[in-house]
């Protein structure tokens, strides 16, 4: 048989994290000692009481459908943590659970995007962003988060790549893949752009919970009643609660926006896994302190290979803010170990130094590659090790 696939399956490009996580595990079966470096995810386990309140609803009984948009209770607590952690109030009506955060922002381009409509995506972008974009029939439309202003748009950059067909902007604060935080003032800077324009901002808030140091998160929706009526937040369980694989996530916003994005899942997902939901309620009701604890974890881990990798020749780094990747430029350690490009790069340190990192082009940067440190301190030592010598090893004159 002839198959014809959908030409909106035939634009989407492979995801670069997924292709470097396939080749590290086939390396791995053969035996090959890899570290890799590409997870998206904890490397915690759920805490007790999550798993716990998920077990007891099975044992209730609580194995039915559930409303489309997710449980009452669950949207309770999610209205509670936003009138705790950010001073936002919304309402029922204004809540929707997914099946993950990344269904949550494919929905809402599903609704909100017509054929042609434009998405503002600054670089360097989660890599499902502009997939996401082309497969609700928008169009993708990039801006440069230049390293000098610490991977971060300004408001004369937004407001230039505005045009009649503009639908939105995507911020990510903390940032994948950056880790970097945009202040209370460039958010109002930015969000006084998207509201003489006119245009939805997609604040896009998975990695809220880690943020490290002094810097505080802060989200764009808080910062005026006109902000918030134009912005869909983004969020989820998945890395603030070590909860990658239940797939809870929910959006936040205009009501009426709310509204077709269930009525989409109630066509799609009908609703999200029943146990996940009552495990996501345990998640924000009960103790926070599992998330102090990985949230610590983390901020160790950082600032020791931070130290460990700016140490190395042609490696620049900005130091991250939040979230739980490392971004730096390697360009330079490209050209001095004889690479024609990061890409080049980043294949040698997987098949010679048995390292697995993403390549920064998978993101929109092609001079970056990240790092996760969501592993233990053990293995990213010796991870940066390796890279430490094979550059030193393959330096050129």
């Amino acid at each position: 048989m002839d198959v014809q696939l959908a030409e909106r399956v035939k634009a989407l490009t492979p995801s670069a994290t997924l292709a470097i996580t396939a080749k590290a595990k086939e390396m791995k079966a053969q035996g090959i000692d890899i570290i890799g470096l590409g997870a998206g995810e904890p490397d915690f386990n759920t805490p007790d009481h999550i798993i716990e309140a998920a077990y007891k609803s099975l044992q209730d009984g609580q194995t039915k459908y559930t409303p489309a948009g997710g449980l009452v209770e669950l949207k309770a607590a999610i209205i509670n943590k936003f009138k705790e952690d950010q001073g936002i109030t919304y309402k029922q009506n204004e809540i929707i659970v997914t099946t993950g955060a990344k269904h949550a922002l494919y929905n809402l381009f599903q609704v909100i995007l017509n054929e042609g409509d434009e998405v503002i995506i600054p670089t360097p972008y989660w890599v499902s962003y502009p997939e996401q974009v082309k497969l609700a029939d928008g169009v993708p439309v990039y801006v440069d988060g230049k390293e000098s202003n610490d991977f971060k748009i300004t408001p004369e950059q937004l407001e230039a790549a505005i045009t009649d067909k503009t639908k939105a902007v995507i911020i990510n604060s903390p940032s994948n893949p950056t880790g970097m935080l945009y202040t209370a003032d460039e958010l109002k800077a930015l969000g006084e752009v998207a509201l003489r324009k006119n245009i939805w901002v997609v604040s896009d808030e998975i990695y809220e919970k880690l943020v490290y140091g002094d810097n505080k998160h802060i989200s764009i929706a808080q910062l005026s009643p006109e902000l918030k009526e134009q912005t869909i937040i983004i969020n989820g369980v998945s890395k603030s609660h070590s909860m990658t694989g239940w797939r809870i996530g929910y959006a936040a916003g205009n009501a009426k926006v709310i509204k077709a994005m269930t009525d989409l899942a109630s066509h799609s997902t009908s609703n999200p896994t029943t146990t996940s939901q009552y495990g996501a309620i345990a998640a924000y009701t009960d103790t926070q302190a599992p998330v102090e604890e990985m949230k610590k974890a983390f901020q160790e881990r950082l600032n020791i290979i931070y130290e460990k990798l700016t140490a190395i020749p042609g490696v620049a780094c900005l130091k991250p803010q939040g979230a739980f990747y490392l971004y730096p430029n390697v360009a330079e350690a490209a050209k001095l170990t004889g690479h024609v490009s990061v890409d080049d790069f980043v294949g040698a340190l997987l098949e010679e130094a048995n390292v697995a990192v993403v390549p920064g082009s998978g993101f929109g940067t092609p001079e970056n590659i990240r790092l996760s440190y969501a592993t233990s301190l053990e293995l990213l030592e010796k991870a940066t090790q390796r890279i430490a010598d094979y550059v030193n090893d393959n330096k050129k004159g």
